[in-house]
């Protein structure tokens, strides 16, 4: 489990400098990708060096988590398989890309099973991250999202959901889905839909990469809408991604003050017997304060 994590780094599961350093960064979370950082040739001595790392490097209190490759790829059976058998108790979690059904989860959720209890380990250990990227994924967005007792967050993922929809778009995240073609944010809905199923759901929701890691304002402004519309953080490909992402999904401290004094407020009137509560010259009802509640939630 990601444990509300805000900054999520990828790392190439066949750099051991790479992983080090991402172990050791500031990001909250770290995963070892197996699909689309590692060339074809390359998946399947990749999948040892994911063992390797996960019982060799400090982590630094971060999750062990890797991504496997598409269930509809020759790849996938062998990644769980031999990462789990291998790294055992080590392995924490699996982010599962173009999740497309809630039976590909399913599906999963039993293979996992079969080797948690073939290895010895407690069986539902190893949670699931799901990607949503493509339109037969958005589709089914609230089924998979209840589709297995594992499941712990969904992940959208820009670009391949672009090339899902037929949308035009050069580069993963630039431009944050803005264009002067159409008036909006041209992946509104589709985020908006999924950190809708998530919440519903009682998990996390996670925004996709913005492929331009050199580009710091496009960056924060792909924060902002990302948080604007729920989502709990996002992903990074570079270090000097993380600095941002973890400001722009942290609350202010104006945020947090605020916060505090409608929680405060609500307990004074609450023990005053009356139902009126003012903060700042500003009626407080009871949405305001399950809203107080989150920011201080997600503080902690």
């Amino acid at each position: 489990m990601l444990r509300g994590a805000r900054s999520l780094l990828s790392v190439p599961a066949t750099s051991r400098r790479m992983v080090e350093k991402g172990a050791a960064s500031e990001a909250d979370a770290l995963f070892l990708d197996l699909e689309d950082a590692v060339a074809p040739g390359e998946k399947e001595a990749a999948r040892g060096r994911v063992v390797a790392a996960f019982r060799e490097v400090d982590f630094c209190g971060k999750a062990r988590v890797f991504r496997m490759n598409a269930l509809d790829t020759p790849y996938f059976y062998g990644d769980v398989i031999e990462v789990v058998e291998g790294a055992g108790e080590k392995v924490d979690a699996i982010v599962v890309p173009k999740v497309r059904r809630a039976g590909d989860l399913y599906a999963l959720d039993v293979l996992l099973s079969a080797v948690e209890a073939g290895r010895g380990l407690e069986v539902g250990s190893v949670t699931l991250e799901a990607q949503i990227e493509s339109a037969e994924g958005l589709e089914n967005v609230s089924e998979i999202a209840r589709a297995s007792g594992r499941l712990t967050g969904l992940h959208f993922g820009p670009g391949d959901f672009a090339a899902s929809v037929g949308a035009p778009q050069a580069s993963i995240g630039v431009r944050d889905g803005w264009d002067e073609a159409y008036p909006g944010h041209r992946f509104g809905y589709a985020m908006q839909r999924i950190v809708v199923a998530a919440r519903a759901a009682g998990i996390k929701a996670y925004d996709g990469p913005s492929a331009n890691y050199t580009d710091p304002d496009a960056l924060r402004a792909s924060c902002r809408v990302a948080r604007s519309v729920g989502f709990d953080g996002k992903w990074c490909i570079h270090p000097k991604q993380i600095p941002a992402v973890n400001e722009v999904f942290s609350p202010t401290e104006r945020e947090v003050e605020r916060a505090r004094e409608i929680v405060r407020a609500y307990g004074e009137a609450n023990a005053a017997g009356s139902g009126v509560i003012v903060v700042d010259g500003e009626m407080v009802d009871a949405a305001s304060i399950r809203m107080a509640e989150r920011v201080l939630e997600r503080l902690r």
